[in-house]
C-alpha cells in the first residue's frame, strides 16, 4: 500500500506542479497585460490547480501516516534524532505544503471577491505563485529523481 500511495504522489506532483505553473502563469499574464478575467478559461485553469493542489495535500498526508519516513520516523527517533534528509520528509515537506495550499486557498477564496479581472489575476498571481515557490523549496529532488 505504502508504494502505491508513493508512486501517486509522485507522480501527481508532476501534473499538480504543470497546472499550478500555467496558472500563475496565466494569471501574471492577466495581470501585468490588464485583460478581462473569463470564467471558461481563467477561472476553470485557477479552480482545476485548486482541486489538484487539494487531492495532492489528500494523498501526502495519507503517505505522511504510511510511510516510514514520515510520522513513524519522528516516533522512531524523536524531532531531535532526525538528520536533514529525514527532517526534510518527515516535518518540512509536510508543513510547507500544508502552508502553501493554504496560500493557494487563499488566493481563490480572495478572486471571488473582486469584480475586476486585474484584480482577480491579482490575487491568483500572488498567492498560487507564493505557494508555487514554497512547494518547489521543498521537493525532495534527490530522492525524487533517483
Amino acid at each position: 500500500m505504502y508504494e502505491t500511495i508513493q508512486i501517486l504522489h509522485s507522480y501527481l506532483a508532476y501534473v499538480v506542479l504543470a497546472v499550478l505553473f500555467l496558472a500563475v502563469a496565466n494569471a501574471l499574464m492577466g495581470w501585468l497585460g490588464n485583460k478581462m478575467f473569463y470564467p471558461q478559461k481563467d477561472l476553470r485553469l485557477s479552480l482545476f490547480a485548486l482541486i489538484l493542489s487539494h487531492i495532492q495535500l489528500l494523498v501526502g498526508l495519507l503517505l505522511f501516516f504510511v510511510s516510514p519516513s514520515g510520522l513513524k520516523a519522528i516516533q522512531a527517533l524523536g524531532m531531535g534524532g532526525l538528520n536533514s534528509a529525514a527532517r526534510l520528509l518527515a516535518v518540512e515537506h509536510p508543513f510547507i505544503n500544508i502552508v502553501a495550499i493554504v496560500l493557494i486557498t487563499i488566493g481563490w477564496s480572495r478572486h471571488k471577491k473582486f469584480m475586476e479581472g486585474k484584480k482577480k489575476f491579482k490575487s491568483i498571481a500572488i498567492f498560487y505563485g507564493l505557494g508555487l515557490i514554497l512547494i518547489l523549496s521543498r521537493i525532495p529532488w534527490g530522492q525524487w529523481f533517483n
